[in-house]
């Protein structure tokens, strides 16, 4: 994957008897160094703006659903995407943007996953007041 533009990986869910089997099979880990788990306090509580110029991030909704915003550091070209558990995908941010995200269901859990350990992750944070770009909706809180 690894590329300049941000992208939705599609992946499905299957049901039966037993229960729900969720899955995004085209995703492949490249570059994937590690993981962490996001969880806001309040549905509608937004989490915005944190920026790299090295970092990748992969995204994925565990449980719930989120809006996930991505402004390109040198552009300010605005993108957002929902993402839900219903629909499992995964969202490629890469290098060079700002990400942030709006929680919109009751105990919403998003994955990240890094293309940099934390070492390396050290001097590339850059962060920005959520105001610089207000593109979620403060009605949901």
């Amino acid at each position: 994957m690894m590329e300049n533009e941000c992208k939705l990986i599609n992946g499905g869910a299957f049901v039966d008897d037993r229960g729900t089997l969720k899955f995004v099979n085209d995703f492949e880990f490249e570059g994937v160094k590690r993981f962490y788990q996001v969880e806001n306090h309040e549905q509608g509580f937004i989490r915005a703006w944190h920026g790299h110029k090295k970092e990748g991030k992969y995204v994925y909704v565990v449980k719930g659903t989120a809006w996930v915003g991505v402004v390109d550091m040198e552009t300010n070209a605005e993108e957002k995407f929902v993402l839900s558990a219903r629909t499992p995908k995964i969202l490629w941010i890469p290098p060079g943007k700002y990400n942030g995200f709006q929680t919109l269901e009751e105990d919403t859990i998003l994955m990240f996953l890094s293309t940099v350990t934390m070492e390396e992750a050290k001097g590339d944070d850059f962060r920005l007041p959520y105001e610089d770009y207000p593109i979620f909706k403060k009605e949901y809180r």
